[in-house]
């Protein structure tokens, strides 16, 4: 249908990007519209115009096409002579599409531009203005509107039911004791009266518990007083990226009335870039949940005073390889977050090496402003990494450090792409490694020899469960099932997809690895057929491959997300710990 406006038609949807545009527009908007004289310093400052070269991915640019809706509704010039100053509302859904593709796919907010700008022109409120009205009329990366839903109807971005995220939490802290041998250290939930709460990147949940299981094991040997909450545990917020303030007040809220039942003086959050801005910040306003009764900090700033008093001490030797940071745009431009790490990376790394440009000046790592979720954009935001993998390999540094886990995937997709790899000694370069900071300094404590210990830990195993690999690769079939059968799994294997399919419909085994580029059917679409099968309901699919546009699974959930992911080269490490959580988690929800 369409709608008259003025001498021309509009689209419905078009008319309603309008008008919610014209209402959402504040007096912050206004400042950022009016101020730009199209000086040009913010150029060099965007990573998508210095990749491309292409004049339309100036930050300038971009915002004229956001810019030219505002002069139409509020420039007497634009209502009057609308053709000479460029004013101009949005007609029809081609154009809410192409302005789609502008604030979605070349766009991070990263906010380099607004940092440079001798007006200060923030640039990323103005495409959070347009992702807003966009999102209401359903015109977005459908990643970004499947995980906006998870978290309205489930609390956290990946969908974890409760079940699950309880269930991980035991798994981490068995895995926390093992490696301590005590089964003193403890992941508390619910703790009343704790002195802090922990909230964590559902990530750390779903695919990463080592973060989880590196700040455990620091709140354990420092003594503290901590707790995990069984509800309003998810520090991210994708009212930020999408521009919804009411689902940021709920996210924020989520984890606000939970710490306030314990009664925490402190809500301590995971390295998360937005997620720090957001919780500290953003949500407080978004959810009028001001002013709060505890204290919001990061995990760094929390190291560093641990540090600091002496509560753990760290061995730099521990971590010999050379150690470069990557400072997230949210912890840098927006939360002033600079010294912090790299005051914990110089005492637990031994060689650290700055990257240059950094701190509020760094480039973006290519997925920022919810760009992982965004599986239509993937291929133009590693090719824009570009200047992000130059950064990275002047250092030459064998790991990246980072303090967000988006940062960690979308350096890594970088990694992998420009092929920057290192020789970690075996004469075999292998591609940079990219943890967070809290699991280097977790692998650089010095646990003290009167550390009081419970009891000797006698851990559950799985031997002889049967796993079934698929992938097309001799080589990683190979690998994979010598790796598994040296720790006493059964495994049979499969070399394409329709192979796989038949195997799994056979043999019925309780995990499923599974690459996604393969000759036929390809792993995505394998997986989707995995999930149709009544007789594999329940199975544990982990997801092993070396490319990016698996992520499509994780967040255009068309079919329930991969119980678990991993990214070539094989991490043996990374990969028995994944295999162990998720026989874990489906022996327990099958006795329950």
């Amino acid at each position: 249908m369409e709608r008259k406006q003025g001498m021309r038609s509009a689209s419905e949807k078009a008319a309603s990007f309008n008008k919610h545009f014209k209402e959402r527009t504040n007096r912050q908007h206004a400042l950022s519209f009016a101020a730009c004289v199209h000086c040009g310093m913010c150029n060099e400052s965007c990573h998508y115009y210095l990749a491309t070269g292409d004049p339309s991915m100036t930050p300038a640019a971009k915002v004229d096409k956001i810019r030219r809706i505002y002069k139409a509704q509020n420039d007497w010039l634009g209502k009057l002579v609308p053709g000479w100053v460029g004013a101009r509302e949005m007609k029809t859904d081609a154009d809410l599409e192409a302005l789609k593709d502008v604030v979605f796919g070349s766009c991070s907010g990263c906010r380099r531009c607004t940092v440079n700008c001798p007006f200060g022109v923030d640039t990323a409120i103005l495409i959070g203005l347009a992702r807003s009205c966009l999102v209401d009329e359903k015109v977005a990366p459908e990643g970004i509107l499947s995980v906006m839903k998870d978290q309205w109807e489930w609390g956290n971005q990946m969908a974890i039911p409760k079940e699950e995220y309880l269930e991980t939490l035991a798994w981490v802290e068995e895995e926390l004791q093992a490696e301590l041998d005590d089964a003193s250290a403890k992941i508390p939930i619910d703790k009343e009266g704790a002195d802090f709460v922990y909230v964590v990147n559902p990530r750390e949940i779903k695919y990463s518990p080592m973060s989880l299981q590196a700040a455990a094991k620091i709140f354990h040997v420092a003594g503290l007083n901590w707790t995990m909450g069984s509800e309003g545990w998810d520090n991210t917020n994708f009212g930020l990226f999408s521009g919804k303030a009411d689902l940021g007040g709920h996210m924020g809220n989520l984890a606000y009335n939970h710490a306030k039942k314990l009664g925490v003086k402190r809500m301590v959050v995971s390295e998360c870039g937005h997620g720090l801005r957001s919780t500290k910040w953003e949500a407080p306003n978004w959810g009028k949940a001001n002013p709060l009764p505890f204290e919001i900090v990061s995990m760094l700033e929390v190291m560093v005073d641990l540090i600091n008093t002496g509560k753990i001490i760290l061995d730099p030797n521990k971590n010999p390889h050379p150690v470069t940071y990557h400072d997230p745009c949210n912890l840098s431009r927006s939360a002033g977050i600079t010294e912090e790490p790299r005051f914990c990376l110089k005492r637990a790394c031994k060689d650290f090496r700055e990257m240059t440009p950094n701190r509020a000046d760094s480039f973006c790592c290519t997925g920022g402003g919810g760009g992982m979720s965004m599986a239509e954009y993937a291929k133009r935001r590693v090719s824009v990494g570009s200047v992000k993998a130059e950064q990275i390999k002047a250092t030459g540094a064998a790991i990246v450090a980072t303090a967000c886990h988006n940062c960690v995937d979308g350096l890594t997709d970088v990694i992998k792409h420009y092929e920057l790899k290192y020789d970690f000694g075996n004469g075999k370069p292998q591609f940079l490694k990219v943890p967070n900071i809290c699991e280097l300094v977790g692998d650089a404590i010095v646990v003290p020899k009167d550390l009081p210990k419970g009891k000797p830990v006698t851990r559950e195993r799985f031997k002889g469960k049967k796993i079934l690999v698929i992938d097309d690769s001799p080589d990683i079939v190979a690998y994979l099932k010598t790796l598994l059968e040296d720790n006493h799994y059964q495994i049979i294997t499969a070399h394409d997809g329709a192979a796989g399919l038949a195997k799994a419909k056979s043999e019925r085994p309780s995990l499923i690895t599974l690459d996604i580029t393969m000759p036929g059917k390809s792993g995505i679409q394998v997986f989707q057929e995995l999930r149709s099968i009544p007789e594999l309901e329940g199975t544990p699919v982990f997801i092993i491959t070396g490319q990016i546009d698996f992520r499509q699974l994780m967040y255009q959930k068309k079919v329930q997300a991969p119980e678990g992911f991993m990214s070539k080269p094989i991490d043996e490490d990374v990969l028995l710990m994944t295999v162990e959580r998720l026989l874990h988690y489906t022996k327990h929800k099958s006795a329950n």
